[in-house]
């Protein structure tokens, strides 16, 4: 697979330097930096695993560097203001699972990857070492040229957030000389960051560094990738459902969809453009919907199961069912696992009750301590009506006695008054 070529068909491709295509005709190493500035990978962050994934795929070898010291001081790029600062614990904590999550995303693809911290590289350093072996290397001028300097010199910069392109230059300088890593890669907005490496790299080497860089993704309404209006979509599963993570590519845009196709999925070319133009032509006119629910159903089905596993699938899939599908079943509720039901208490109305409650009367539960119903006698309407469910059971007299034994997983019933009501009693 030539590489390039890949990024050039999916749209992948910002900017790259000149003579890296000649460059990459035999296995090459490539790095990636990420800073563990928060708890979990987020899909932002997928836009450069995929990257290194499809760099991988190409037959090279990816490295994935760990801002261990730089995530201490932090990257102004893109940003209007300085990065709050996290302990060194709170940090130390980050990268252990970035890294664990980085290792399953990426492991047992078909090139070699190889994970390295940066904090190695500066923590015996001290100042007077830095000022002569890294700070020398780049004039203030041609720091203060690069559009991330540029664009915070209004609102305050200050030389913490100055030296971090230094930082991350040496790193590269590091990278090439110990483990022979000849190209960066990373979004456009780190373009200047990268170029200063393949200048440490030229200047105090006397080598040959390359880069390349992604287009920052972002939605059709302009709004940034990798939110939702709840916020971050994470690849951690306590952090963002594996079922709020399969919505999220559910309600995704329509003009969003050829976008998303082309970063994200490994299906085949022809395939993957043959989607795109079926999306496209919606969105010139014709009534493609049905299709279009079908593509974007596959993909969050693949992306769901690449990032959450076979298991994590299922579970979206299922809640999925429950919440907007047709003849869910008792059988379905019951297969649905513990990680389910929180995702269905973030998405329906839940109701945290004593556990000592039960056993209870169906309508003692609902009018005494739900607003499900109003009153006992709109419970023993409802009821008579064949209105209420519960666990996807008809409750078919007033009187009926709702147990311990109902529970699922020992805490959850999930209770449906009509067709398009549902509840979720949590007790606990």
């Amino acid at each position: 697979m030539d590489f390039i070529a890949e990024l050039e068909w999916r749209g992948m491709l910002h900017q790259l330097t000149p003579g890296i295509r000649e460059h990459l005709r035999e296995p090459r190493r490539a790095y990636i930096g990420f800073d563990p500035t928060a708890p979990s990978l987020t899909i932002g962050n997928y836009v450069q695993i995929m990257l290194l994934l499809h760099w991988m795929r190409a037959g090279h070898h990816a490295v994935v560097l760990f801002g261990g010291a730089t995530g201490r001081i932090g990257d102004p790029s893109g940003r209007d203001k300085e990065r709050e600062m996290k302990s060194y614990e709170e940090l130390d904590d980050n990268l252990s699972h970035q890294q664990q999550q980085m290792e399953r995303l990426l492991g047992g693809n078909a090139g070699a990857m190889s994970v390295v911290n940066n904090l190695d590289f500066y923590q015996d350093m001290n100042v007077l070492r830095f000022l002569r072996d890294v700070g020398q290397t780049l004039t203030v001028s041609y720091m203060m040229g690069k559009d991330s300097v540029q664009k915070r010199l209004d609102s305050g910069m200050t030389f913490t957030e100055l030296s971090y392109q230094l930082l991350q230059g040496y790193d590269f300088q590091l990278l090439y000389a110990d483990h022979g890593v000849t190209v960066q890669m990373g979004g456009s907005d780190q373009w200047g960051n990268i170029t200063s490496g393949t200048e440490f790299v030229r200047r105090n080497l006397e080598g040959k560094a390359f880069a390349v860089t992604t287009p920052l993704l972002t939605k059709a309404d302009g709004t940034k990738f990798g939110k939702s209006a709840e916020g971050n979509i994470w690849l951690d599963e306590e952090l963002t459902s594996p079922y709020d993570f399969y919505q999220f590519w559910l309600r995704s845009d329509d003009a969003d969809v050829p976008t998303y196709l082309k970063y994200f999925s490994l299906r085949g070319r022809e395939e993957v453009l043959a989607d795109c133009a079926v999306v496209e032509a919606h969105l010139a006119g014709e009534d493609r919907y049905r299709e279009i629910t079908a593509i974007r159903t596959a993909l969050a089905a693949e992306l769901t199961g690449r990032i959450h596993g076979g298991e994590g699938l299922a579970t979206a899939e299922r809640v999925t069912n429950l919440l907007y599908g047709r003849g869910a079943t008792a059988e379905d509720l019951r297969a649905l696992d513990v990680r389910a039901f929180r995702s269905l208490s973030g998405n329906i109305p839940t109701y945290e009750l004593d556990l000592s409650l039960l056993p209870a009367g169906i309508m003692d539960l609902l009018a005494d301590h739900t607003d499900i119903v109003s009153s006992k006698s709109e419970a023993k309407r409802a009821v008579q009506g064949n209105a209420i469910s519960v666990n996807k059971e008809k409750v078919s007299e007033p009187d009926a006695a709702v147990t311990p034994e109902m529970l699922l997983h020992g805490r959850y019933l999930l209770v449906e008054n009509g067709k398009k009501k549902r509840f979720l009693l949590n007790l606990s």
